[in-house]
């Protein structure tokens, strides 16, 4: 997650409050979106951002996980994500955010 992003996720957090946000990745590959979502749950891993140190603990989702699939109009859905579907490995990613969501999301 670049530094920019990090700066918005950060301030949006404290306009809104950590617990009316919900992060929803995009990401191609399960590491980077694994990344990301500990970055905005535990803060940048890598010390690098402002999110470094900060522990939001936000509810962060991909958008191939079900729960959040299910809240998107279907036609849309098959429109901006559904061919990608083809080549993504959506079990690893899944596997990958849900498991950083168990360990540091608060809300």
């Amino acid at each position: 997650m670049d530094l920019e992003n990090q700066r918005r996720v950060k301030a949006l957090a404290e306009k809104y409050g950590a617990e009316n946000l919900v992060v929803v990745l995009g990401g191609a590959e399960a590491e980077a979106s694994g990344l990301t979502a500990e970055t905005v749950t535990a803060g940048d891993p890598t010390y690098a951002g402002p999110l470094a140190g900060v522990q939001l603990g936000l509810s962060v989702w991909h958008i191939v996980e079900d729960e959040i699939k299910a809240e998107v109009d279907p036609e849309v859905y098959d429109e901006q994500i559904g061919i990608m579907e083809m080549v993504l490995d959506i079990d690893a990613i899944t596997e990958e955010v849900s498991s950083i969501r168990k360990q540091y999301s608060i809300y």
